[in-house]
């Protein structure tokens, strides 16, 4: 069997790998929303945020020393930008941003992230331009907008301002994944993740401290079952989440994984409907017009 015959036996099994791939970070991810928002219940957002890049970089601490002589230190600003985009800013951002939204327009809106990696791929990594991917980013920030701007008209809780938080946050997560898949398509995903999660959680750590953390570990008494979903949070959504995602980049290009967001918002919205939150027409409008700009975008 020659090797071309070889690698077409292999595509199918790939390509299905891929998919579940997708669906299993979907499940993580989309869950990832509701544990935020039990977190942020008790503690602050910046240290929900804090406490997760140090859960992060604890676990991730131990694989350090064995992959250390493996590193190329050279792309160190490489790894300081994943762990910047991909992790840091984005887990500060989610918090305060749910403060005011419910978890299911977080889910909602993260889907505008496939939209943001189109924008910066075309923009700094030489991908080509086509009419109706111009189409699909138009879409879908549009309806990201009919979510931010018309929702107080119609009952949606919250201050939805607080939305542009996540925007902003889904354009770190794209940035995180050009990156990873323009300068570490040889580098293992557990390097990418370990590297660059301790660059930014010894910070995160330090800043933890300063705050009234501990205090609020003594005096609150539901403060243990929020550091509970908040390990959940940083373990599942974070640290195994994160290496299964660069593997997928590199199995794939990053605007395929960011298909991710396709699923997502479901299960965001789900979780939310369990916990008691509202769900309205404009939740089924502003998903509707994302998700069809996200697909005219990859078309």
């Amino acid at each position: 069997m020659n090797m071309q015959t070889q690698k077409k036996l292999r595509l199918p099994s790939t390509r299905v790998q891929a998919y579940l791939i997708l669906v299993f970070l979907s499940l993580i991810w989309g869950t990832s929303y509701i544990l935020i928002k039990k977190g942020v219940a008790v503690f602050s957002p910046y240290q929900v945020g804090y406490l997760r890049l140090m859960v992060s970089a604890l676990a991730f601490t131990p694989f350090l020393f064995f992959i250390w002589k493996k590193i190329d230190w050279s792309k160190w600003p490489y790894f300081l930008l994943v762990g910047l985009t991909g992790t840091a800013i984005p887990s500060l951002l989610f918090p305060l941003a749910q403060t005011e939204i419910s978890s299911s327009i977080a889910g909602i809106l993260n889907s505008l992230t496939p939209l943001f990696t189109l924008i910066l791929g075309l923009l700094f990594f030489k991908n080509r331009f086509a009419r109706n991917k111009l189409l699909g980013v138009l879409l879908g920030l549009g309806g990201a907008a009919c979510l931010i701007l018309l929702g107080n008209e119609v009952g949606l809780q919250g201050n939805l301002w607080y939305s542009l938080f996540v925007l902003l946050a889904c354009f770190c997560y794209a940035t995180s994944s050009n990156v990873v898949g323009y300068f570490f398509q040889n580098t293992s995903s557990l390097t990418i993740s370990a590297v660059s999660f301790i660059m930014v959680g010894i910070p995160a750590t330090i800043m933890l401290f300063t705050t009234d953390f501990t205090t609020v570990l003594e005096t609150d008494e539901n403060a243990w079952e929020a550091v509970g979903y908040i390990v959940i949070l940083a373990l599942a959504s974070t640290v195994l989440a994160s290496v299964i995602f660069f593997k997928l980049i590199q199995m794939t290009t990053p605007l395929f994984s960011s298909m991710v967001s396709y699923l997502v918002p479901a299960v965001a919205v789900g979780w939310g409907l369990v916990d008691g939150e509202s769900i309205t027409i404009l939740h089924f409008l502003g998903m509707f017009l994302i998700l069809v700009g996200v697909y005219l975008s990859r078309s």
